[in-house]
């Protein structure tokens, strides 16, 4: 196996093991199967656009990790993963799409061949990527075993980073102030939406020095106008128009590792009542980082935030962030932790977070935001160094 690809010191994938092991020891979990792409590239190294089909990795109390796929992507595991050639089960293509079998019959008999027919099995129920077939097909191929909820398991052991994540975090960082540099830079009325995005993609592929671009977990959102009220709106080919603003939703990636930074640029004299948004929202922003610090909770972050819209007369009812790191499509998020009133979830060093107070009025939005490190000391660490506000381009 050629181990100079994996991304990470062993010493580090050996942390990752531990955590994750001594979960599955509290919950009497003996095998654990993992589909999650993320939590498969943070137990192995395993880097591949192969998450369309069944994949996965199964963890046992000892021993490697050990991958299984599709037999064509077994030469990727063989090239990005850390683990030995006999860690790797890969299934025939016969199973791929088919009406006749599923890949899980597959799954089930390595399982039965690894000892844990009647084993108490953990599989990532709430998952984009394990599907009911999934499931009800495992339930008959083990009717002994016992299948038991794993959602999270790994993605909670994810939650602290280690140096060797921050330090690729960091490189992230600087990718994406390229990226909403360049979103300025270029921004002006009749610039077509599609163009924009282009160049976008190009900075973020293109990277910083040496430090390579990855591809995003979601592409950019780029709304203007009355589209900006809506959060999730990506491009088109409309052209950007005088006296309107558009919010940029965008995350430099370095192997895999994502900063996401929001920025609202508006082409024109700023409107009164957005200028008074912004500064609440900037104000509520910086409150919310000066609470962010260790032995907090993930809930006074969006107290800190909420109290200083509320004296602006501003209502949210979402969240304000969630936990970054590794990801792949559909989603940046770890799935773990949420910035909102109601979770206890206790701060700790090296945390990393999204902190994302937008704002989706009726008639238009605004995004400011911060990819932010929770420091042994102090209030948070800001990966980027952009200025904060409404960006206004006349």
């Amino acid at each position: 196996m050629d181990q100079g690809r994996a991304p990470f010191s062993r010493a580090e994938y050996d942390r990752r093991l531990a955590l994750v092991r001594a979960q599955m020891a509290t919950r009497g979990i003996d095998a654990l199967f993992v589909e999650d792409p993320s939590n498969m590239a943070w137990l192995t190294g395993y880097d591949g656009w192969s998450f369309y089909v069944h994949q996965g990795v199964i963890l046992t109390h000892e021993g490697e990790p050990l991958w299984w796929g599709r037999a064509m992507d077994a030469n990727g595991a063989r090239r990005t993963a850390w683990i030995d050639e006999e860690s790797l089960h890969a299934y025939p293509d016969r199973f791929v799409q088919s009406t006749e079998r599923h890949p899980m019959q597959h799954l089930a008999a390595l399982l039965k061949e690894l000892g844990f027919e009647r084993a108490r099995i953990g599989v990532e129920m709430e998952n984009y990527y394990f599907s009911a077939k999934a499931y009800v097909t495992l339930l008959k191929e083990l009717p002994d075993a016992d299948l038991v909820d794993a959602t999270a398991l790994v993605n909670w052991q994810r939650a602290v980073k280690s140096g060797e994540e921050i330090a690729f975090m960091r490189k992230a960082a600087r990718i994406s102030e390229k990226i909403v540099d360049g979103i300025f830079e270029r921004a002006e009325p009749g610039l077509a939406k599609n163009e924009l995005v282009a160049e976008i993609y190009r900075d973020a592929i293109r990277g910083v020095g040496d430090d390579w671009g990855d591809y995003p977990a979601i592409v950019p959102m780029v709304p203007s106008g009355a589209d900006a009220s809506a959060p999730h709106i990506t491009w088109n080919g409309d052209r950007l128009r005088e006296e309107q603003a558009t919010f940029f939703e965008v995350a430099g990636v370095y192997r895999r590792y994502h900063v996401p930074l929001c920025r609202t640029v508006y082409l024109g004299e700023l409107p009164e009542e957005m200028r008074l948004a912004s500064d609440a929202l900037v104000e509520g922003l910086e409150a919310g980082l000066v609470a962010a610090r260790a032995g907090n909770r993930a809930c006074d972050i969006a107290q800190a935030l909420g109290g200083v819209l509320e004296k602006a007369g501003i209502k949210r009812g979402a969240r304000c962030g969630y936990p970054i790191g590794l990801s792949y499509p559909p989603d940046w998020g770890e799935r773990t932790i949420s910035l909102r009133a109601e979770d206890d979830t206790v701060l700790e060093p090296g945390m990393t977070f999204h902190f994302m107070p937008g704002l989706w009025m009726d008639t238009w939005g605004i995004e400011i935001t911060e990819s932010i490190l929770i420091r042994e000391n102090g209030p948070a660490e800001c990966f980027c160094d952009r200025p904060r506000g409404v960006w206004v381009k006349d």
